[in-house]
């Protein structure tokens, strides 16, 4: 299977990121372990989540992904075929927060322990701390590198000036420097990310890892209209797509589906990886078949009549 290298790093990844946001929110620990040994299975290698995960549930208190990718590593054995990828900085409660060098220290060794690791491949500013200097958030960094915790540094949720600043300060100053953006970026959301981000990730050579690839589910053809997201896990987040457009994008998707006997996610992710400044889109599964749907996105080259399709019903 390609690979491609995730940023101008040494790391080879399968061009999809499973999304780890679903481990302990909508999807239990054995059913977690299932779509984690298919995923492994079929060859991939490319696993996303965060220390926050899924604080946002009634009863937890956040670390609950981290906490069954750790167990899963434990029964599994197969730490050492995955690239691993978690975050830093959205709030955990009791003023745990920020990217303060000395919250980071605290963070990455609570993430280790739920981990059950002793190493993160890509460690991610999980959003800007204005309030945190950036060169001291980068000396945290710094030090997880030499000490062989971390061994490269992503950044989620950055507009373009302060990614800029951050990577010109990182080299200014001989830091690490971010390797990895993960934006927002779908069929849907396109504007901000190719106007803004896109020039700064293809200046610095960064791997982008967009989230929210499936627009939330409302790209995997499963909401038929508006109505069908009443009562939905995310269906206050996909409300929102159901404008002109997002009607536009979706009889698009089912007309690219259709004609290439894919599903409505495959072409969506299929789209994204046909951009040229991605790397590895971001997407979460809850059973084994939406894996299938997954994958499939990988192999498939849409032409260019399918592409400028789906490009121009999306475009703002």
């Amino acid at each position: 299977m390609q690979t491609r290298p995730l940023g101008t790093s040494n790391i080879q990844i399968v061009p999809l990121m499973l999304g780890g946001n679903v481990f302990g929110w909508t999807i239990d620990a054995p059913t977690s372990f299932r779509i984690l040994d298919v995923f492994t299975e079929r060859g991939f290698n490319f696993i996303d989540t965060a220390d926050v995960y899924s604080r946002w549930l009634p009863g937890n208190h956040g670390g609950e992904s981290e906490t069954i990718l750790g167990q899963w590593f434990k029964q599994s054995g197969k730490r050492h075929k995955i690239v691993l990828a978690t975050k830093v900085g959205m709030d955990m409660g009791d003023g745990k927060q920020g990217l303060s060098k000395r919250y980071i220290l605290q963070a990455v060794e609570a993430s280790l322990k739920r981990l059950q690791t002793d190493h993160i491949d890509l460690y991610q500013s999980h959003k800007d701390d204005e309030s945190t200097p950036i060169d001291e958030t980068l000396e945290a960094y710094h030090q997880l590198i030499q000490q062989g915790k971390v061994h490269i540094i992503g950044a989620s949720n950055y507009t373009s000036g302060r990614l800029t600043q951050a990577i010109e300060i990182a080299n200014q100053h001989h830091l690490p420097v971010y390797q990895t953006l993960q934006p927002e970026y779908n069929l849907h959301t396109r504007q901000d990310y190719e106007q803004t981000l896109a020039p700064v990730a293809k200046r610095f050579h960064l791997g982008v890892i967009p989230y929210f690839s499936l627009a939330s589910g409302f790209l995997t053809g499963k909401y038929k209209s508006i109505d069908d997201t009443k009562g939905a896990n995310r269906g206050t987040r996909v409300e929102k797509y159901f404008d002109d457009r997002g009607k536009k994008i979706l009889k698009a998707l089912h007309e690219v589906a259709a004609e290439t006997n894919a599903k409505p996610a495959t072409i969506a992710l299929a789209w994204l990886l046909a951009q040229p400044t991605i790397t590895a889109p971001i997407a979460s599964a809850t059973t084994t078949d939406q894996l299938e749907s997954l994958f499939a996105a990988v192999d498939l080259r849409l032409d260019s009549a399918a592409l400028d399709k789906l490009t121009q019903a999306s475009a703002y």
